[in-house]
């Protein structure tokens, strides 16, 4: 399958400010890095935007056929606190407050990250390097940089030196930012007085006699500089120049932007052609953030298990949810957001379980093929997914008055419908057959019955009490109960 050849795909490149068409460097194939977790606790639902956009377009980049390499990386070492080269490393830190071994925590939180994406049906990356894996790549790196000049060394740590890299180069052109505003707003912290300038960052820090984490270098006992990890990860896997370089945008300035820096004074040219940033997801207004508290984990929605929600809801209603907006977009977590979500999802779903039973006859009152090209259209523009699922629900209502003998379809149109709706549903946006998910469907069906019967017991010993409270409380849930001549069934909103 070569559809690519068919398409003309553009992707909105943060560096160019605009809509470009996308020609990958080699035909046919595509290296796109995006910046993993750091892994120092649970992955909350603000950073499962993020890799859910990814995976999707990974999967439409596949779907067109293309041979895609994806490296996400795991940041588990030389993430300080702040941006600014100061403070503690995170993972240390949360070591040395549960006073277990920071591999240990790096373990615990990798496993959690992997268990979570699995369960919102994530595709696994072609490459998952990690930064302790790769700290001889990041100290050659170092010596490249220093060896043309454009790095120092101060009591064992290695600074980039922004302004002398700026006088060849134009450190800023991916987040906007001119030299002089960075030099004017840069903040002096205590221990940065060692930089010859403020906006300086580390690309090695020595490390403190009370510092876990550290490896030998050239220059001292340390750790690598957070930027330098992708920096080397990402060329090591993918070449000095590759195509798609994607993460949230709260790395746009400084991660980023120092990753083009260090490529740049390596290699003498811009690592990536095409940055793609995801945009937040908001919880009362706010930004869903791991330092303010301000989030929600996944395993607290799935179990209904916080103060937000009224019910619990299934990891592929919050899949369908994000997906609903369109990832440069700013989206705001609610209960009646996904209560919407969860309506709209089993609408799609029980028209997806029609299709083998429509009926077909010599005529079409549908344009498939022209809805077919619409869904591609969608997915062009910068992988509009709510677009498309604009465009899939189109399809529901054509799928609906077609079974309702309201309208007809012939055998090919409904062929390439069926094949376009299970290819769009299922392998580009990634969502899950609920019907096919029949384990937790039956495990669901046996406590419900256990319920229904223990409310009969209590409604037969005149304990009305409990009778209503089990009916009101399964309501609450989404679990109607209806009391009838055969007995008591339910029905899930």
């Amino acid at each position: 399958m070569q559809l690519y050849q068919d398409q003309e795909l553009k992707i909105y490149n943060s560096l160019t400010g605009q809509k470009d068409i996308f020609k990958p460097i080699n035909e046919g194939h595509i290296g796109m890095y995006v910046c993993g977790p750091t892994v120092y606790s649970n992955v909350h639902l603000g950073n499962v935007r993020t890799f859910m956009s990814f995976d999707v377009i990974f999967r439409y980049l596949k779907h067109l056929g293309y041979k895609v390499r994806y490296v996400r990386n795991i940041t588990d070492a030389g993430h300080l606190e702040n941006d600014a080269d100061e403070g503690e490393d995170r993972i240390a830190k949360k070591a040395r407050l549960e006073q277990i071994e920071p591999m240990e925590v790096v373990q615990r939180y990798t496993v959690d990250f992997h268990t979570i994406l699995q369960k919102f049906n994530f595709l696994p990356p072609s490459i998952e390097p990690t930064a302790t894996g790769h700290i001889i790549e990041q100290i050659e790196i170092i010596k490249e940089i220093m060896d043309k000049g454009l790095a120092y060394e101060v009591n064992g740590s290695v600074y980039f030196d922004v302004l002398k890299f700026n006088e060849t180069n134009n450190y800023g052109k991916l987040s906007g930012r001119n030299i002089e505003d960075l030099i004017h707003n840069t903040r002096e912290l205590s221990g940065q007085t060692e930089k010859r300038n403020p906006q300086d960052f580390a690309l090695w820090k020595r490390a403190e006699p009370q510092h876990i984490m550290r490896w030998p270098s050239p220059w001292s006992d340390g750790f690598p500089g957070w930027h330098l990890e992708c920096t080397a990860m990402s060329t090591k896997y993918l070449g000095e120049q590759f195509d798609i370089h994607g993460g949230g945008m709260d790395l746009k300035f400084p991660h980023h932007e120092c990753e083009i820096a260090q490529a740049e004074a390596c290699n003498g040219h811009s690592p990536v052609n095409y940055w793609m940033h995801a945009n937040m997801l908001t919880l009362n207004g706010k930004k869903m953030a791991k330092s303010t508290g301000n989030n929600i984990l996944p395993n607290e929605i799935f179990s209904g298990n916080n103060d937000i929600l009224s019910k619990a809801f299934a990891p592929n209603v919050v899949r369908f949810f994000i997906l609903q907006a369109h990832y440069r977009s700013i989206l705001d977590f609610s209960n009646d957001a996904l209560l919407a979500s969860e309506k709209g999802f089993n609408k799609l779903m029980e028209a997806m379980n029609c299709l083998d039973q429509l009926e077909t006859s010599g005529s079409s009152d549908f344009d498939v093929n022209k809805w077919k090209q619409d869904c591609y259209n969608a997915m062009n523009d910068d992988f509009n997914s709510p677009i498309l699922i604009a465009q899939l629900f189109e399809a529901v209502k054509q799928i609906n008055q077609i079974k309702d003998g309201k309208a007809s379809i012939t055998t090919e149109d409904l062929n390439t419908l069926k094949e376009t709706m299970n290819a769009f549903v299922f392998e580009v946006l990634g969502l899950v057959d609920a019907v096919a998910d029949k384990d937790d469907t039956d495990k669901l069906s046996g406590v419900v019955e256990l319920l229904i019967r223990l409310r009969a017991e209590a409604r037969a010993n005149k304990d009305f009490a409990t009778s209503d409270k089990i009916r009101d409380e399964l309501l609450a849930m989404g679990i109607q109960l209806k009391d009838g001549k055969d007995g008591t069934s339910f029905s899930v909103s």
